[in-house]
């Protein structure tokens, strides 16, 4: 429990900003997916706190706190935006061998679609 004492600094006397252990941040902060997922963003509000999880033999894992209050709606997806999206997501699916829409983001790893990958059946297990 040493560390996650370490993680407990609400004055920010040690960090700098408000510091709380994970899953232990007050009501009235949430991280940027947990503004998201009620439709809002941060706004332009600087970080408010943060949430420190210990992990062994490695740095601990950060995730920054934004006042939910001062957050904001998020913007509404436009008809211009909406088509940047669809043409960039297709540029993921397109095969740039054959040309043709995969039906799936083209793993970076090949570099191209399946069948061009292995062009004889074969595919690696």
């Amino acid at each position: 429990m040493a560390a996650r004492a370490e993680c407990f600094d609400p004055t920010g006397a040690r960090h700098g900003i408000p510091t709380y252990p994970w899953r232990c941040a007050p009501d009235g902060l949430a991280t940027r997916r947990q503004l998201r997922a009620r439709g809002l963003r941060p706004g332009g509000q600087p970080v408010a706190a943060q949430v420190l999880r210990p992990r062994h033999r490695r740095g601990p894992l950060v995730a920054y706190l934004y006042r939910l209050d001062k957050a904001k709606p998020v913007r509404p997806m436009t008809p211009a935006k909406r088509r940047a999206l669809a043409c960039a997501l297709r540029a993921r699916r397109t095969c740039p061998e054959c040309g043709n829409d995969a039906g799936y983001v083209i793993p970076a790893s090949l570099g191209v679609c399946v069948p061009c990958a292995y062009p004889d059946g074969h595919v690696a297990a």
